[in-house]
């Protein structure tokens, strides 16, 4: 076991480096963390993720993963806006982008960062043990990173199943670095959700069966970004003019009042991406979705998916100025564009 100042001396770097929040917790999860990933699973409330039950051995512990591994280093990034993301529901001629895509994508920014500090971790750590190694994670494994950060110290899964931070709120992106180095860890950080609902009533498809638990097939953020298919008819008008994302639940938390404005020019909105006009999208060709939505995780979802989104919009919107663009869309070779494209025009 290394001593606690190493601790010290690696979260100091990991401050420096730029993120935020720092903690230490043991490689592994308990067993109820298994059991809640496979009920969510079994009530297929992943809905087409397949990716979280094609490796649910693995994301049930991070030894499945890697054998070697004794420490998970946690690291969160503060990426609290100024802008308020419930502000634009009441402009349905604007399309409402989540927090997070409103700048540049955080995995090219963060990974680099947790690269600079592995290699720091290794080199401060020859001085008490060698042949030691690390590995850095930004949502491109099969960890469990909310319940490690909890264990970490981080803060806690709220009612919502996002992380909840006393310092930060729910405006934290995480990143993983394990590690075959034994590092004392920090205390685990305890619920302070007390009998607060407001992240589950505000909920505009009412995606939380109880509190912890989300269904994600009525999550928008699910909907706007992992679903392929045709939206369901029930989730259309709830969507509102929501074109990427929800952040709905994360924004009524009252430990948000507590969260400062990021420190990370990269990380602050894009003043095109804060209020952006459903006109502009639905003229938008392939070219023009790539050219803009370059660096964005707006990007990530493609052009049809994408127009897909922005047509439900216009639909909710009745601005009769967007029928003609809608229109435009009719008859397209894609069957899911088309039937959208229609729904669309019957709502107005």
């Amino acid at each position: 076991m290394l001593p606690k100042k190493f601790s010290s001396i690696i979260q100091k770097k990991a401050f420096e480096i730029g993120f935020d929040q720092f903690g230490i917790c043991e490689a592994k999860l308990p067993p109820e963390k298994a059991k809640l990933l496979k009920e969510f699973i079994t009530l297929n409330h992943h809905g087409t993720m397949n990716w979280l039950k094609n490796r649910i051995d693995q994301r049930s512990s991070p030894h499945i993963l890697w054998p070697e591994v004794k420490t998970a280093i946690i690291l969160g990034v503060n990426y609290r806006s100024k802008e308020n993301p419930l502000e634009n529901l009441a402009h349905p001629e604007y399309g409402n982008i989540s927090i997070y895509a409103r700048n540049r994508d955080y995995h090219t920014i963060i990974k680099g960062w947790l690269k600079h500090l592995a290699q720091y971790i290794l080199k401060e750590a020859k001085l008490f043990t060698q042949n030691e190694q690390v590995k850095v994670f930004i949502d491109t494994a099969p960890i469990m990173e909310k319940p490690l950060a909890q264990q970490a110290g981080l803060g806690w899964q709220g009612k919502h199943t996002n992380l909840v931070s006393r310092q930060f709120g729910s405006w934290l992106f995480l990143g993983e670095i394990l590690t075959t180095l034994e590092i004392p860890s920090f205390q685990m950080g305890s619920n302070h959700c007390g009998s607060c609902q407001k992240c589950l009533t505000i909920c505009p498809t009412q995606a939380f069966p109880k509190p912890f638990q989300l269904d994600a097939r009525r999550c928008i953020s699910y909907l706007t970004i992992e679903y392929h298919g045709s939206i369901p008819i029930e989730f259309r008008k709830p969507m509102q003019n929501r074109i990427y994302g929800c952040d709905d639940c994360l924004s009524v938390c009252p430990w948000n009042r507590f969260a400062s404005q990021t420190r990370h020019v990269k990380l602050q909105s894009r003043p095109e991406l804060i209020a952006p006009p459903l006109m502009r999208f639905l003229q938008f060709t392939e070219d023009n979705f790539r050219s803009f939505f370059s660096g964005s995780p707006v990007k990530r979802i493609g052009h049809l998916r994408f127009i897909r989104n922005v047509l439900i919009a216009a639909g909710n919107s009745h601005e009769i100025t967007l029928l003609p663009f809608v229109k435009k869309w009719i008859n397209h070779e894609n069957a899911v564009i088309n039937e959208t494209a229609q729904w669309a025009i019957d709502e107005f």
